[in-house]
């Protein structure tokens, strides 16, 4: 079997399908999610704060060395702890939707587990021919 073959067998198939569409509708919901606590949350929690912004969050071990122009000669040296405690919320997030997600999943699958299934046409068959047997 070639290579274009096998290629070809393994793009058919339904999981690379799926899990492509996953990534994209995943990058998305992740741009949502990022918007979400940079626009919104952190705002609040900033001004919550006295004003300042988490990614402003920033512990300066050497300043930045700026020459008279004001051209940055050497960059500071920071900690910028403020970036990662967002990060953090980001993914808490993420996390939080996905475990929601897969909750009403598994919900739907559990109910369809347990709703009686309707007889197929065949067995409805058989047993009227049951039916038909005994009275003989």
């Amino acid at each position: 079997m070639g290579m274009v073959s096998e290629f070809k067998e393994f793009i058919n198939k339904g999981n690379v399908v799926d899990l492509a569409v996953g990534v994209v509708i995943g990058g998305a919901f992740g741009k949502i999610v990022t918007s979400f606590v940079d626009d919104l949350l952190m705002p609040i929690i900033g001004n919550l704060m006295g004003g300042a912004s988490f990614k402003d969050l920033k512990h300066v071990f050497t300043p930045a060395v700026v020459d008279a122009a004001g051209k940055v000669v050497t960059p500071e040296n920071a900690f910028r702890y403020g970036s990662f405690i967002q990060t953090i919320l980001d993914f808490l997030i993420v996390a939080f939707a996905v475990f929601l997600v897969v909750k009403a999943v598994n919900k739907m699958k559990k109910e369809q587990a347990e709703a009686p299934a309707a007889p197929s046409a065949t067995e409805i068959l058989l047993g009227e021919i049951r039916d038909i047997l005994k009275t003989k």
